[in-house]
């Protein structure tokens, strides 16, 4: 009450009340982190402007893999229905982006005209131009699943010239698009095809940053012996560590996600077991989307404060009137030491910085005497949202837990994980012998078929 009588002071030590987190989330990112953002070109270099859809929307699950590692197998298998414009096949099937999304009938929506749709979070995706908007459609269905969590299956990663000329747009710039903005990223692998292409691994490292959201599968593991499994599941541990440089150990779910019977049942226990784990952390997604929301928008006020640092810095070493060229290489070529002083001066993680051979390339199409100098009134708006309204946002997100019953993904395989897909023991004692046949009639027919 009266708050036009406090000073500065006063509202700095009293953080805004709101409503619910999504509305708090909006107004600050409004009000206190975008102005920030605009006044140092930080949607040129990093990330596009955030909109209202972007705190509002479902969790979404991002599927990352090569060709034919089972990405579609793997959405049809947590939905038990097909979806519109889905194809599956050994060869490269998926060619497209596909945001499969609850929709009261069935339906295709393509790329264009999403991205105009202010109730989608997609409208920033125009920014990648025609090429990748003729490969983006969205499929909405009726689907249990599909009213808690959204899914985006990807094409597969080609290998080669094939994936860096042949796409027509910025294949890795887009997963990273998507990375920013989805609760989930599952990374596929074939048990068979353990090998991590140049493509595949530059996506991998453009996931950078996201390391929290990542979750392997090792997919299509009922088709070798117990003994191979182990050997393949070390030479995919061995391979990642050399491409995600963590001290931590990546978590890798080893299962065969499709609704075919198990081709070599002796780790049946092993996939039931990895299954109801994999499902459990897909489920945990709507309970943790606000906290997940507001984690990403602290990260984005940590990047935007380091951005502008450095920005004002360039800006402080142009020259007024000659000899601007010059200087701009030379800057440019010293971005590093740069760096270096920024983190000392403002005690600033190295974590922090964006990469420096991005930047360093950004910048040679940017004129350095259009930045702004540092305006410690923006930076200090962001230093008070940090501190206080975001401790205040955390206190809701707890409340809003526990107004709510506890939110999780239902129906399609989620109904029946406790059990696995086909009953706790199946193929096992009695029951081997039926599932031979099944499995030997299944292979059969896939053959004839």
């Amino acid at each position: 009450m009266f708050s036009w009588l406090g000073t500065d002071d006063r509202r700095k030590k009293d953080p805004e009340v709101f409503q619910t987190v999504s509305e708090g989330l909006k107004k600050l990112y409004k009000t206190k982190l975008l102005p920030l953002e605009e006044s140092y070109k930080f949607h040129e270099f990093h990330s596009p402007a955030l909109e209202d859809a972007d705190f509002d929307n479902k969790p979404m699950v991002l599927l990352v893999g090569q060709y034919s590692t089972g990405k579609t197998s793997f959405i049809r298998y947590l939905l038990e229905q097909d979806f519109p414009g889905m194809r599956i096949g050994p060869e490269p099937t998926t060619d497209s982006f596909i945001a499969v999304m609850h929709g009261d009938t069935e339906g295709v929506i393509p790329g264009n005209a999403l991205v105009v749709d202010p109730k989608k979070p997609f409208r920033k995706l125009n920014a990648f131009g025609n090429a990748f908007l003729n490969r983006f459609v969205c499929a909405q269905l009726p689907n249990p699943v599909l009213e808690s969590i959204s899914v985006i299956d990807t094409p597969g990663i080609l290998s080669g010239e094939k994936q860096r000329i042949s796409r027509g747009y910025d294949f890795a710039a887009v997963l990273e698009w998507f990375a920013e903005r989805v609760d989930r990223i599952i990374l596929l692998f074939d048990a068979h095809k353990l090998d991590i292409s140049d493509e595949f691994s530059d996506v991998i490292k453009a996931l950078k940053n996201h390391e929290d959201k990542i979750r392997v599968v090792l997919n299509k593991a009922d088709q070798i012996e117990t003994q191979q499994l182990m050997r393949v599941y070390g030479a995919l541990m061995w391979s990642l560590g050399k491409i995600v440089n963590t001290p931590e150990v990546i978590r890798v779910y080893i299962g065969s996600f499709w609704s075919h019977p198990l081709l070599i049942p002796d780790n049946r226990k092993l996939f039931e077991a990895e299954e109801q784990d994999l499902f459990k952390d897909i489920q945990s997604l709507p309970r943790n989307a606000a906290l997940r929301k507001l984690n990403d928008l602290i990260k984005r006020a940590r990047l935007a404060k380091v951005h502008a640092y450095i920005i004002s810095a360039l800006k402080k070493e142009m020259p007024s009137v000659f000899g601007k060229e010059n200087k701009k290489k030379e800057l440019i070529g010293s971005l590093g030491d740069i760096y270096k002083r920024i983190e000392r001066e403002h005690q600033i993680s190295p974590g922090d910085f964006p990469n420096l051979k991005k930047m360093q390339d950004q910048l040679n199409s940017q004129d350095l005497n259009k930045f702004q100098p540092l305006k410690l009134k923006l930076l200090e708006a962001v230093d008070d949202m940090l501190s206080h309204d975001i401790a205040g946002l955390m206190v809701l997100v707890r409340q809003e837990e526990n107004q709510r019953p506890n939110p999780v993904v239902k129906g399609g395989a989620f109904d029946g994980t406790s059990d696995g897909p086909f009953g706790h023991g199946y193929g096992e004692g009695a029951g081997e012998e039926e599932h031979q046949e099944v499995s030997s009639f299944v292979f059969q027919g896939e053959l004839l078929g």
